[in-house]
């Protein structure tokens, strides 16, 4: 085979058997820090793309599909958002929609790598949109691990949407796809509080799928998993929202649109009620992945 092919190419393994590519474009900076491998490319399809170990993290132009889903069906459920921690999501794009929930008062954003943070206030200003520098975001460069079994109990607080928006529970990360972790961060929980991650893609991945949804039920009373194909990823995607008292499937679609106008949410690219609904519907072989 002629390698020279792929010698422009960014590619990236869904598992030992598939996988998919970008053409690169130009290289912006790259490096590595305590943590990790990190690049930033200019590409011809999904312009700024932000990696890091050799895996996709997020882009300026599909960013959307990915944050809008990971944050608006949890808190488009909640009745009066205010307070959200969000483990890693150093990008900002998860808390760029938060902020777009009038009623939220506080984002409390864990990062271990401040490397993440700063690429992504030098290139990715079309994904956080300035909100890693709201006034109501407090951004600490710690393990997530530890904050939520140290540092946060000690402090008291309690947030109404905790987010893992993480990368995928390989090494280390692993721990923090744990059923334990999951029971830690669900003590964080306020009295109707939910708690969200990704789960993985089904196709590609049935195995973490099933696992993690096990996890989850075996912590919270309501586990609500949802599907959205996400081009960076090159697959479709799952996602899970926990909680003891408010499952997200239960706001219909007519609703969803109801509050998306209450609380006038700006500059939705894909979220909408049709898409709220749509993201539950399961075909029959993903009903087999998550609950056989």
């Amino acid at each position: 085979m002629d390698t020279s092919l792929f010698s422009d190419l960014l590619c990236e393994s869904l598992n030992d058997n598939s996988g998919f590519f970008f053409k690169k474009g130009r290289l912006l900076e790259q490096g590595e820090t305590p943590f990790q491998v990190y690049e930033v490319w200019d590409t011809p399809e999904l312009g700024k793309l932000f990696r890091l170990d050799g895996y996709f993290m997020t882009s300026e132009r599909d960013e959307f599909f990915y944050h809008e889903n990971m944050i608006h069906p949890a808190l488009v459920s909640h009745p009066e958002p205010e307070t959200v921690l969000i483990i890693g999501g150093g990008d900002g794009g998860s808390a760029d929609e938060v902020f777009k929930h009038p009623s939220v008062k506080r984002i409390v954003l864990v990062e271990l790598d401040k490397a993440v943070v700063d690429l992504s206030r030098k290139y990715f200003e079309s994904v956080h949109h300035g909100s890693l520098d709201d006034p109501r975001m407090e951004i600490l460069i710690e393990d997530g691990l530890k904050y939520v079994r140290e540092i946060g109990p000690g402090t008291g607080e309690k947030f109404d949407l905790i987010v893992l928006d993480l990368t995928d529970p390989l090494g280390p990360a692993a721990e923090l796809y744990s059923p334990r972790f999951m029971a830690e961060c669900k003590a964080l929980l306020n009295d109707g509080g939910m708690f969200v991650l990704h789960i993985g893609p089904p196709v590609y991945a049935p195995q973490r799928v099933s696992g993690l949804m096990k996890n989850l039920s075996s912590v919270f009373h309501i586990v609500a998993p949802y599907f959205v194909y996400i081009p960076l990823y090159g697959s479709l995607w799952g996602m899970a929202c926990a909680s003891d008292t408010r499952d997200p499937r239960e706001t219909s679609k007519e609703r969803v649109d109801e509050i998306i106008r209450e609380r006038s949410l700006p500059h939705l690219q894909y979220y909408n009620g049709a898409t709220h609904e749509a993201g539950f519907a399961l075909p029959e072989y993903l009903k087999k992945i998550l609950f056989s």
